[in-house]
């Protein structure tokens, strides 16, 4: 297994229609490097075991991976986006959940305090996990407050030196091993909406602060995604980031970025499922040739490597946008639903090429599958993005 996904990913040669500079294409050739030497040997132990492969992240940390977006001043290696897209690209080529995982870390958890957070905050909070020391989670959805995120129940209260938290959030990622977290709830009750909502820095350990239930998913299993609950949980006033009242609209700036992340995963998820499929029908013989030679697989092929293409200059465009500091709303929301969609439809004709293989767990097809189905949904599901660019369209 772990041969023929190295010799697949491998043999794919550069075809990237966004030009990365020496330097870019030297980070990305790291990351495929890592993914193939400290990620692919664990992939299949870890989806069945479900276990968040902590190991590797610390890996992943020494190399700079948890801090790509962080300037060098705060722990991070300060580079871009596009550097970002590169790193999550290629780890999710190998594993989706080692990408979705390292995404996560960066883009929410850790941005959101170095974007919202003054200095000292992020000297406290944005150094350690951005130099991989320790591992940043993001708590907003809740059960009722989903793709409405602005209907968040979670309350803060104000009482002497802070506040105190009560509620409970769903689908966190790092929500029972993450040691640094970011959650929302509402200060205002009384206020507008949009504008009543609060985010807070709560550390592991703090009292009245816990994991709850760690979710079964069906795929991306070695993603850590738990409950976390607030019990008259205090935080100090230092721990408030940003004004009073900012938290949604911070929030959604945040969103931004994450969909350039979701983008990023369901890029390298598609071409990991391409790879596999390609290297499966090359090998694969029926009626005494290669089915790779047959026009009915050559066309599944031409129409995920076309979807791919597509994917990628739409991702990379928003990454590019994002480093020159431009309005990336709509671009974000283009590039992570048709990036997300195209893992679904690369993945399972992956599973339809390799016909009765695809549907066991000696392939990888399968498990690509599974892992793709979250780039649909994670950081706003597809139909919320047809919202915002169809507001975007017609404003």
């Amino acid at each position: 297994m772990e041969t023929m996904v190295k010799e697949a990913v491998e043999s794919t040669e550069a075809q990237m229609r966004f030009a990365l500079t020496d330097e870019q294409k030297a980070i990305q050739e790291a990351a495929r490097d890592f993914a193939l030497g400290e990620v692919d040997p664990i992939v299949d132990e870890c989806d069945e075991a479900q276990r968040f492969p902590m190991d590797v992240m610390m890996k992943a940390g020494e190399l700079g991976f948890l801090g790509i977006i962080i300037p060098e001043e705060f722990g991070g290696t300060g580079l871009g986006y596009v550097e970002y897209v590169s790193v999550i690209t290629e780890l999710s080529r190998v594993d989706p959940s080692v990408g979705i995982s390292i995404a996560a870390h960066n883009s929410l958890g850790t941005n959101h305090i170095y974007k919202f957070g003054n200095d000292d905050q992020r000297r406290r909070w944005v150094v350690p996990l951005a130099s991989g020391k320790k591992i940043a989670a993001w708590s907003l959805t809740e059960p009722d407050a989903g793709s409405d995120a602005a209907g968040t129940r979670s309350k803060a209260e104000k009482v002497d030196g802070g506040w105190v938290l009560n509620g409970s959030k769903t689908f966190t990622t790092h929500g029972s091993v993450g040691d640094i977290c970011v959650v929302f709830a509402v200060t205002d009750p009384e206020g507008p909406k949009h504008h009543n909502i609060s985010a807070f820095v709560v550390e592991k350990g703090t009292e009245g602060f816990r994991p709850g239930k760690k979710e079964n998913k069906l795929g991306i299993r070695a993603s850590d995604t738990a409950e976390v609950i607030m019990e008259n949980c205090f935080v100090p006033d230092e721990n408030l980031l940003g004004k009073r009242g900012d938290g949604f609209i911070q929030a959604l700036k945040v969103l931004d970025g994450g969909r350039i992340s979701i983008a990023a995963l369901g890029l390298g998820t598609a071409i990991g499922a391409f790879d596999t499929a390609r290297a499966y029908a090359k090998e694969r013989h029926q009626f005494g040739r290669p089915i790779a030679s047959f026009q009915a697989v050559q066309f599944h092929f031409a129409e995920m490597a076309n979807k791919i293409a597509a994917a990628e200059v739409l991702t990379y465009a928003a990454a590019e946008a994002m480093d020159r500091g431009k309005k990336v709303s709509r671009l974000a929301a283009e590039a992570k639903l048709y990036a997300g969609e195209t893992a679904v439809f690369c993945s399972e004709r992956g599973v339809q090429i390799h016909g009765g293989y695809g549907f066991i767990k000696d392939y990888r097809a399968e498990k690509f599958f599974r892992d793709s189905k979250i780039c649909t949904i994670g950081e706003g599901t597809s139909e919320i993005q047809r919202l915002v660019i169809g507001r975007d369209v017609l404003r």
